[in-house]
């Protein structure tokens, strides 16, 4: 299972739709949309555009951090960090998903109603660089720990993906490598294929 998560400024034409189509039609299985600088106005414009073209394929879109964009679109999902939740998940009438960095924080989510975790980052990537990676053995931790899927991310390529879904993740969530492809039917196909 391969969740796409968006950074529209990694993207070398800036063409956030054409990436999102590209990775539908190569069959990644969900898409995160994470623009995490945009207010509700452009990111409800972005999203529903999106969502016209994850709807032609029924791949779930779920909103990073913006709760009301979501439920304006009733899009699949919602999709929060840790750090970000009180006492309870927000109200939301589809998929709940949370970011954790810890075994405490999977528990916690498990515990809070989520309907997955991303834990991570589990190898180096550019977006965290002054983060030391979490490792495979934080995966195979927090699977000892929780029963909802476990989505792993940061830093996963085609060379290291296999060794992710061994340490018992249940998916894989990517951004830089598709986001940066110049051929995203490859990038995505050479994911997909698990040695």
């Amino acid at each position: 299972m391969i969740y796409l998560i968006t950074n529209r400024k990694l993207i070398p034409d800036g063409n956030i739709f054409r990436v999102v189509e590209e990775s539908v039609n190569a069959g990644i299985d969900a898409v995160i949309l994470r623009e995490k600088d945009l207010g509700y106005d452009e990111l409800y414009s972005m999203a529903k555009k999106i969502k016209s073209i994850t709807d032609k394929k029924n791949i779930p879109l779920i909103i990073n951090n913006n709760l009301c964009v979501a439920k304006d679109l009733q899009c699949h999902g919602f999709h929060i960090g840790f750090n970000l939740i009180n006492d309870s998940l927000p109200k939301f009438n589809g998929i709940t998903g949370i970011s954790v960095h810890s075994v405490k924080e999977a528990v916690a989510a498990q515990n809070l109603g989520a309907d997955y975790i991303l834990a991570g980052h589990i190898f180096s990537t550019d977006c965290k660089k002054d983060l030391k990676p979490r490792g495979l053995k934080f995966i195979e931790e927090i699977k000892k720990n929780i029963d909802i899927p476990v989505i792993a991310i940061g830093g996963i390529t085609k060379y290291n993906i296999k060794s992710v879904y061994e340490a018992g993740a249940n998916g894989t969530a990517i951004m830089s490598n598709i986001m940066k492809s110049n051929n995203i039917l490859k990038t995505v196909k050479e994911l997909q294929k698990i040695p």
